[in-house]
């Protein structure tokens, strides 16, 4: 016994130890660039099939062939891919969004690459690098650790690298060559897992879908040790080796022991769950698909073309239509992702797991094996495996109430890999559940003509959830989720809608293509097909319905019509190229077209010619170009509305906003200490003090954006210290943010309908109220992201006044005005409060404090240190 344990001990500190490996690989990939690379596992397996090539195919000797792939050509493809693809992304800005996007287009690119090159089918005689024993990862995972320690600590690169991963901007002001860093870490990266992909290679199947998958699952070590310690790394990557490698030990009879078989040979898969759900989540800020924002209009007649082309497939016959028959299944698949990453803007890496489950639930109910259920006639169950599927959609959409970027992609992934290991490896599943088509559907043409039946209606909702109310608030969310949530957008509601809504559309999907292929097969819906689907649509257009249903064609099209493989290829170049062209492959076309027509030079005679033929092209010219829109003219500033035009909302009895003993503390250090103050209707009261003072903490407060540790926040007679946001902006207690919080995809009015639509008014004529009254009328159709500052401020203010409120938070309404919309702005604050609302305004600028409040409260290290009049408490202030 005792050796048994030994022995397993040992085996389990082998696995402990090439997990290690690659934990140490991210660690410092994302602590010197600030990318967590998705890339890792696929350069693994690249790595691992080169040197397989090198001596088995070319007969290289192997420590010859090792150190070509080890020491040339897996940092060679760190080199490439920061020269070529991440750092041209952080020279742009280092948009999460974008690294992120093309991290998984990397992965997509190789395995992809690797299909085409060395074909899909696993391998078995991949070398043995070194000998068999344990200790030999254990201890190369150990000794990488303590270099890298040892570098970190004691060198200048080390130095540098520390600089980087406090403040990379300071870093840079200070001379640190932040590119050489980035460098650095992504070569040794890229080291890292082309020595983990040839040291597992002898002992897995050497593939290019399994064996990145695989490297993939062990991303938890890295999460664990929250992407910086790499002796926490190690720590974890070893002790849950071992304990994997133990369980195989028990042996417990009855329904226990298939599950306790399944936990053993998937612990680090469980141990990716707890890290993506349970643990703080890395990388706070968003990932929201820079195509989600893009507003690319549609090519004309490209509707026209589409309709053609799927109904092109009902003219052909034999193996051409069968395999057209998986092309409305995976639109609908491709939709699912439209409604949470396209018109949501949340990442969803999970969405093969969905479709699977749906794809099995409706073979599981047509033959009559679903648990306590009667088998169902095939269509029906469909849209029962839909209904059971839909709920499941909290997997992943409960942990993006609270998280963001990496963090909620890293959960997503984690949802996707654990349905894959846990459910569809099972024997229910394995055992081959063989679902029918619907009767009177059998032939493929027959089923073609369903297919496109329930395309057209997934079609109907996707498009009924774009637009309108909800489509609205959708984008909203998606593009600045604070300012949503001060809109009135119940946020964490719409992202589990949207979530559950994905699950049923992917579902949908799912159970079609099983159907359509008389068979449940798991590989169809394995994570890799995740990634790759998610790329699809962010590159084709994430919030294009039209994008969705190409790519379903290209995806199965390319991987027909040629060796497989070749789909990936082309999806990952795109996804690659995304950080360059956000608004995807049409973006690029408009770009690039202009510079491929040839230049004619005309007459004087031709330009007469055409100048006559288009007089109203060629007075545009002579004018010249267009001005910036809401920059040039000048807007005109905003007319002092009569006394009553402003229409705020009379409330019964006293609603007024107090708060009384508030206190916040971050680390045992006050930001609020006792403060007490009353915003009363029909005055204006400001809040003035140092930078440092706890002005944003207490606006945060009072706005619902942040939850007080003590004291009270009463409206009226209700005690809504602990309610959000939306609900306050519901209950008619509207706010404006420091930076303008407005939807840059939404036009000018859109961005007012949704204060109107979510706030107390709800109504079109509120919001074209509140666009009038603002000025903002000739703008109304222009997208908010063309417009100048003084404009984004008054889109703001009118889509808070639209929805009818009674108290109105200001922070910093001023800011970046210049004085004529400073003036306009006060003539209107002072009518707003004259028709009875309620105004704190939080100000740096004294003057307009001292010309417009009627009490101001000055606000020092926490504490309210003042009050009264405004003449008398701005004199000789300093804020």
């Amino acid at each position: 016994m005792a050796s048994l344990s030994y022995d397993l001990t040992l085996a389990g500190l082998s696995v402990g130890g090439a997990a290690a490996l690659t934990g140490i690989g991210l660690i410092v990939t994302h602590r010197a660039t600030g990318v967590l690379n998705f890339a890792h596992g696929a350069i693994a397996m690249v790595c691992a099939y080169l040197l397989r090539q090198l001596t088995a195919d070319w007969h290289w000797p192997l420590p010859l062939a090792a150190a070509v792939t080890l020491l040339l050509v897996a940092p060679g493809i760190g080199l490439l891919l920061d020269r070529a693809v991440f750092r041209p992304l952080a020279v742009l800005g280092g948009d999460p969004a974008q690294t992120l996007v093309a991290s998984i287009g990397v992965f997509v690119l190789l395995v992809g690459g690797a299909a085409l090159v060395w074909g899909p089918g696993a391998r078995d005689d991949a070398p043995t690098l070194l000998s068999a024993d344990p200790w030999v990862p254990l201890g190369a995972a150990v000794a990488l650790a303590a270099a890298v320690g040892a570098v970190t600590r004691w060198t200048r690169l080390g130095g540098e690298l520390r600089a980087v991963v406090d403040n990379r901007g300071l870093a840079v002001l200070f001379g640190v060559d932040a590119d050489r860093v980035a460098a650095a870490g992504w070569a040794f990266g890229s080291f890292t897992a082309g020595l983990t992909g040839v040291l597992l290679a002898p002992y897995v199947r050497l593939d290019p879908y399994g064996m990145p998958l695989l490297v993939m699952e062990v991303v938890a070590v890295a999460v664990a040790a929250g992407m910086r310690s790499l002796p926490v790394a190690v720590a974890v990557a070893l002790g849950l080796g071992v304990a994997q490698s133990q369980l195989t030990r028990l042996h417990p009879s009855g329904p226990l022991e298939q599950l306790l078989q399944t936990a053993g040979a998937n612990l680090f898969v469980i141990a990716l769950l707890v890290a993506a759900l349970i643990m703080p989540g890395i990388g706070s800020r968003d990932a929201l698909a820079r195509t989600a924002t893009a507003r690319v209009p549609t090519p004309p007649g490209a509707w026209i073309v589409a309709a053609v082309l799927f109904l092109l497939p009902l003219g052909f016959a034999g193996p051409d239509l069968t395999t057209s028959v998986q092309v409305p299944a995976l639109a609908v698949i491709l939709l699912s992702l439209v409604i949470v990453t396209g018109r949501g803007g949340q990442i969803s890496l999970g969405q093969a797991a969905y479709a699977g489950l749906g794809a099995l639930f409706t073979a599981l109910l047509a033959a009559g094996r679903f648990p306590g259920l009667p088998a169902l006639p095939h269509l029906v169950a469909l849209f029962a495996a839909v209904l059971l599927v839909a709920p499941l959609g909290l997997l992943t959409g409960w942990p993006a109430i609270s998280r963001h970027g990496l963090a909620l992609a890293l959960a997503t992934f984690a949802v996707g890999v654990g349905v894959s290991r846990f459910v569809f490896t099972q024997p229910y599943a394995t055992s081959g559940p063989a679902p029918d088509r619907p009767a009177g559907f059998g032939g493929d043409r027959a089923y073609y003509v369903l297919e496109l039946a329930l395309l057209a209606g997934a079609l109907l909702l996707v498009t009924a959830l774009r637009r309108g109310r909800a489509g609205r608030a959708l984008a909203a969310m998606r593009d600045h989720e604070a300012g949503a949530a001060a809109a009135g957008v119940p946020v964490p509601a719409l992202k589990l809608t949207a979530f559950v809504t994905g699950a049923a559309l992917a579902a949908l999907g799912g159970g079609m293509l099983a159907m359509g292929q008389r068979a449940f097969d798991s590989g169809a819906y394995d994570p890799v097909r995740g990634l790759l689907w998610f790329a699809a649509v962010v590159v084709l257009g994430s919030d294009s319905v039209l994008g969705a249903l190409v790519g379903a064609a290209l995806l199965v099209g390319l991987d027909a019509g040629a060796r497989g493989g070749v789909a990936a290829a082309v999806i990952g170049v795109l996804a690659v190229l995304v950080g360059r062209f956000p608004g995807g492959p049409y973006e690029a076309l408009r770009t690039l077209l202009p510079r491929l027509r040839p230049r004619v030079r005309l007459t004087p005679l031709g330009a007469s010619v055409r100048e006559t033929l288009a007089p109203a092209r060629g007075a545009a010219t002579r004018q010249g170009p267009p001005r910036p829109i809401g920059q040039a003219p000048r807007p005109r500033p905003a007319k002092p509305p009569r006394h009553g035009r402003t229409r705020a909302v009379n409330v019964p009895g006293d609603v007024s906003l107090r708060v009384r003993r508030l206190g916040v503390a971050y680390q045992g250090f006050a930001a609020l200490d006792d403060v007490s103050l009353h915003v009363p209707r029909g005055r204006i009261t400001a809040v003035v003090g140092p930078n440092g003072a706890g002005k944003s903490t207490l606006f945060h407060c009072l706005a619902g954006a942040l939850c007080p540790d003590s004291g009270r926040i009463t409206l009226g007679a209700r005690d809504i210290t602990r309610l959000p946001a939306p609900a306050r902006a519901r209950l008619g207690v509207a706010r404006t943010c420091q930076q303008p919080a407005v939807f840059p995809s939404l036009t000018v009015a859109e961005n007012v309908l949704v204060g109107a639509e979510q706030g107390r008014a709800g109504t079109d004529r509120a919001a074209a109220h509140a666009l009038r009254l603002l000025d903002l009328t000739d703008l109304r159709d222009h997208p908010a992201a063309a417009l100048s500052t003084g404009a984004l401020r008054r889109t703001e203010l009118a889509r808070a006044l639209a929805g009818a409120p009674h108290t109105l938070l200001l922070d910093e309404p001023a800011a970046g005005l210049d004085g004529a919309e400073v003036a306009a702005l006060a003539l209107l604050l002072r009518a707003l409060a004259a028709d009875g609302m309620a105004l704190l305004v939080v100000e740096h600028d004294l003057d307009l404090v001292a010309d417009l409040a009627d009490t101001v409260h000055v606000l020092t290290a926490g504490r309210i240190t003042a009050s009264g009049p405004a003449a008398r408490l701005t004199e000789g202030h300093t804020a």
